[in-house]
């Protein structure tokens, strides 16, 4: 899938996407900020910590992005947020 096909889904066909983290972004990258964080928040693991990093830095939380960019173990993102969304989407296999 190509970040085009995902974007152009409908709220309906994203629910059938089985990747959770995957669905918050494409909530997030539709205006659904809230969705996004309460579908990533219910999630463990480095990849759900990322994706949370990038939706509190979006959000303007930086002190909160932070802490979520060290559970990720990776250095806070130091380009723009289309460009993170962009990175993490590649990390969920969705080519950009």
């Amino acid at each position: 899938m190509n970040i085009e096909k995902l974007l152009s889904l409908s709220e309906k066909d994203v629910s059938g996407i089985s990747n959770p983290l995957l669905r918050a972004m494409w909530y997030d990258l539709n205006g659904n900020w809230d969705r996004a964080h309460t579908i990533t928040q219910e999630i463990e693991g480095k990849t759900a910590a990322r994706v949370h990093a990038y939706l509190h830095r979006k959000e303007g939380d930086q002190w909160n992005a932070e802490y979520w960019y060290r559970r990720a173990g990776v250095k806070p993102f130091a380009g723009g947020l289309d460009e993170e969304a962009e990175e993490i989407l590649k990390e969920l296999r969705v080519d950009t």
